[in-house]
């Protein structure tokens, strides 16, 4: 059957990630139609929406039974939101999915090409990875976070310091045998054996290992420099209640998952808002780590917000679609230090960025 596709699905090569192989793909123009691109994070697909007197450009393949599946795979679709359609000079029925008429801007192809393709298409690997063993409704229900995943191994790329450590590359040093995804929804657990370069220039044995694939998140601690208090927040997390610890409320900095194509900085300043109701002013880099680099891809991106604490009584606060339920509490910088003196603060990336702020608090409140 013919289908025709448009906006990010008219992209031959992420089509091609999608369909799992290479197609034709003529392009072609669907009158009275619209592609416009929705507000949302990078995993949003752009919506084809009547328009008359607009003009939309797509593609249009030959699709098999099993092309059609994987597509609606990828894109959340059912087979029957397929309705044919009439394009001038088609004598064959052609098909496409036509979207209620909703808000967005108009697509724009080159400005996608420049800026997005690249995660598009590893959006897309991420997604299709899961093809005949995620079930479909579950990539529904956790596309965004599938989404979050392929900008992570973005963020990876991103060039680091090699002063002190190795500067071999996995590329380079590091050889992958096999990997096999052994489960594969919210989070991920990845089964692999290899082999990497030893320090004394010999490959190792085949080692076979277990890892947690995660997330980047960024972290962000507020502080008021004028006033010297930082704001904490407090919520019951998984860690400690899975450790079975008597108290799995913990005391924590602000966080979140940074979303695809959003930056950092972007979602500290989100997650400020959304975990405390709180507006930052400047932010200031503190650190880019692993959370435990021996079996987790987990990152963290954190930041100090400079803010004006005075009227914040602290409260709560948290997302209801995501069950969330924070407080947050202001004190003294001193206060702080004294929690991770006693142990109460033992979640380590609020102890670690306490300490940092110690070093930089001199300098930062001598500027307010």
């Amino acid at each position: 059957m013919k289908v025709f596709l448009s906006g990010v699905l008219a992209d031959p090569a992420l089509l091609e990630i999608v369909l799992g192989r290479p197609v034709e793909t003529p392009a072609t123009r669907l009158p009275g139609h619209a592609v416009l691109d929705p507000e949302g994070g990078a995993d949003r697909l752009t919506l084809l929406c009547a328009a008359p007197g607009s003009e939309a450009a797509g593609l249009l393949p030959e699709l098999t039974e099993g092309d059609v599946a994987r597509l609606c795979y990828f894109t959340g679709w059912y087979a029957e939101d397929l309705a044919e359609i009439a394009i001038p000079g088609e004598a064959e029925a052609v098909y496409a999915r036509i979207d209620p008429a909703s808000g967005g801007s108009p697509w724009d192809a080159a400005r996608w090409r420049a800026q997005n393709a690249t995660l598009g298409c590893e959006i897309a690997r991420e997604i299709m990875l899961g093809y005949g063993r995620r079930p479909a409704e579950m990539v529904r229900r956790i596309r965004p976070y599938l989404a979050a995943r392929a900008w992570s191994r973005a963020l990876a790329a991103r060039e680091t310091p090699c002063t002190l450590r190795s500067d071999r590359t996995r590329e380079g040093a590091v050889r992958i045998l096999s990997d096999r995804r052994a489960h594969d929804g919210f989070f991920g657990m990845r089964d692999f054996t290899l082999q990497h370069e030893r320090f004394d220039g010999a490959m190792s044995e085949v080692i076979h290992r277990e890892g947690f694939v995660a997330y980047d998140a960024a972290l962000v601690l507020p502080y008021d420099p004028e006033r010297d208090l930082v704001l904490l927040i407090e919520q019951m997390r998984y860690g400690p209640l899975l450790r079975e610890d008597r108290h799995p409320w913990v005391l924590e900095p602000v966080a979140g998952l940074v979303d695809a194509g959003e930056s950092p900085e972007d979602c500290a300043r989100r997650e400020a808002v959304e975990e405390a109701g709180l507006r930052l002013g400047r932010l200031e880099p503190m650190l880019r780590v692993y959370a435990s680099p021996g079996y987790t891809s987990e990152f963290f991106h954190c930041f100090l917000g400079l803010c004006d604490l005075g009227d914040h009584n602290g409260g709560i606060n948290g997302l209801d679609s995501e069950n969330e339920d924070i407080r947050s509490h202001v004190l003294p910088f001193e206060a702080a230090m004294d929690l991770v003196e006693s142990g109460e603060v033992n979640a380590g990336p609020l102890a670690m960025m306490l300490l940092w702020l110690a070093r930089a608090r001199e300098r930062l409140r001598s500027a307010a």
